[in-house]
């Protein structure tokens, strides 16, 4: 693969400036963007995402979609979310094209690994981190497939773009279709074939269970919207050690350990404080960690090294992080 696209630069903070916006479909509004000053963005790869710093306080995080050869542009794509908490009405109702916007990224925990083949299955919104994908393997000359299921075709977008690529799509709408066909897609892998799924969480549910059964471990790649957050009604409280500091802190049960960090003064970068974005990821000195995240591969949880303080907790008593 090209290095360009299989690398990307560290994050940095971005003023962005509206300079396109476009309905998709009746829920679904793009927006590109550009550097309010005038310079080439950061270089990112397939999987990479840009944090969203609304004026309503809100910081919420969305796939890029567009070309990654373009430092000109970046594209995102949102979908106003039924029971949206803000981030996505906002965008919707308030950035049109001329908007200032604060961002910080590229951020990339969904990247697009070397392989024989790619199965590239999504959901609804779910297609936006996808379609960069596509355009890499495409390119690249990887033979690649896409089964694409939404509600209705009237729901999913991109239908234009993906429409070039012929017989590698399959559009597949759930109210004259029914559920998506895993079992023909998904059924029997070959040595080197790769799996990147991304939707709503019943259909990754639906797609690990395919891919348990026939997949080798490491083939299946899946990005989740939401965090598994814990049930704190059994929760204990936990003890805090930071190496850095010398402080111990007790974390009661109600509370995250990035919130009595915070009310301690201890400054710790995060962002979404549900387990998605990877911000708040720090590195375990001592402890073993109860992982709640869904940036974390089940590799890098049993190592028990890092974790995310806004809704992971400990499996023991205490924990001595590297802060």
């Amino acid at each position: 693969m090209n290095e360009l696209l299989t690398t990307s630069d560290a994050e940095v903070d971005l003023d962005l400036t509206v300079s396109d916006r476009r309905m998709l479909t009746a829920d679904i509004v793009a927006l590109d963007l550009v550097s309010s000053t005038g310079a080439l963005l950061p270089v990112w790869a397939p999987g990479a995402h840009l944090e969203m710093n609304l004026d309503n306080g809100l910081s919420r995080q969305y796939s890029l979609c567009g070309d990654p050869t373009d430092r000109r542009t970046w594209t995102i794509a949102v979908l106003r979310e039924p029971d949206s908490r803000g981030g996505s009405d906002y965008i919707h109702d308030h950035l049109s094209v001329g908007s200032k916007v604060k961002g910080r990224g590229p951020r990339n925990n969904f990247p697009l690994e070397q392989a024989r083949t790619y199965k590239f299955v999504a959901g609804g919104i779910g297609v936006t981190p996808i379609l960069p994908m596509i355009r890499v393997a495409e390119t690249s000359g990887i033979p690649w497939t896409l089964l694409y299921g939404g509600r209705s075709l009237e729901s999913m977008a991109f239908q234009d773009e993906l429409g070039r690529y012929g017989d590698k799509v399959t559009l597949w709408p759930q109210d004259t279709h029914g559920l998506l066909d895993l079992a023909s897609e998904l059924g029997t892998p070959e040595p080197g074939d790769a799996v990147y799924c991304c939707g709503p969480e019943p259909l990754l549910e639906a797609v690990e269970r395919q891919c348990d059964s026939v997949w080798p471990a490491g083939a299946l790649h899946v990005e989740r919207f939401r965090a598994d957050l814990p049930d704190l009604t059994h929760a204990r409280p936990i003890e805090v050690e930071l190496a850095q500091s010398g402080m111990t802190l007790n974390v009661p049960a109600d509370k995250s350990i990035l919130e009595v960090l915070t009310a301690a003064g201890i400054e710790v970068d995060a962002s979404c404080e549900e387990g998605t974005c990877g911000t708040c990821e720090v590195v375990v000195l001592e402890g073993t960690p109860e992982h709640h995240d869904v940036v974390l591969t089940e590799r890098e949880r049993e190592r028990g090294d890092c974790m995310m303080i806004c809704v992971s907790r400990a499996k023991g008593s205490c924990l001595k992080l590297d802060l």
